[in-house]
């Protein structure tokens, strides 16, 4: 499904192999193997295609889903971070008209997930439901217990560190 998701969006924008390649900071052959199927891309490295094509990052992981929709713990089309034991679930992708995309996460402690800025004006939404967590701007992460609630700009270097075992929470990435 990504394959098929990238190569579309990057005959959609009218770019190169070689230009989103370029934009995103990976070599051409990197993007080539990805839109074949045969790459297994990072976390991050799905970001910066996003941020190169100038789409959110549902849209590489969206297929077309019922009215009522059930994703069961442990299910969904999940990705892996490359920097630390970080997984994002994506749960609901925006539909036309909308203009947010919501995961699950599920973190262990170790290195913090840093996220490159995503495109002007993205804000992202946090809820910690279980353990304790660093979540913010690179600059200025506040620790997040059970219940509580942050939001912050994503168009800027932004972290996720997992402080306990088995912490998770939900995540709103809402673009303007």
């Amino acid at each position: 499904m990504i394959a098929a998701s990238l190569r579309a969006e990057r005959v959609r924008a009218g770019l190169s192999l070689t230009e989103v390649a370029r934009r995103a900071g990976l070599a051409k052959s990197t993007l080539s193997q990805l839109e074949s199927g045969t790459g297994n891309p990072s976390l991050e490295t799905l970001w910066a295609l996003c941020v190169a094509l100038e789409i959110p990052f549902s849209r590489l992981l969206a297929a077309s889903r019922p009215p009522v929709q059930v994703i069961r713990a442990g299910e969904g089309p999940a990705i892996g971070s490359a920097q630390s034991d970080y997984r994002a679930t994506l749960l609901a992708a925006s539909p036309p008209g909308a203009r947010r995309d919501v995961y699950s996460i599920a973190a262990e402690p170790g290195p913090q997930r840093s996220s490159a800025p995503h495109m002007p004006g993205v804000v992202e939404h946090v809820v910690i439901g279980a353990g304790r967590a660093l979540v913010g701007t690179a600059d200025e992460p506040v620790e997040l217990h059970p219940g509580d609630y942050i939001s912050y700009p994503a168009d800027v270097p932004h972290v996720f560190r997992a402080l306990e075992p088995g912490t998770r929470a939900v995540l709103v990435s809402e673009h303007s």
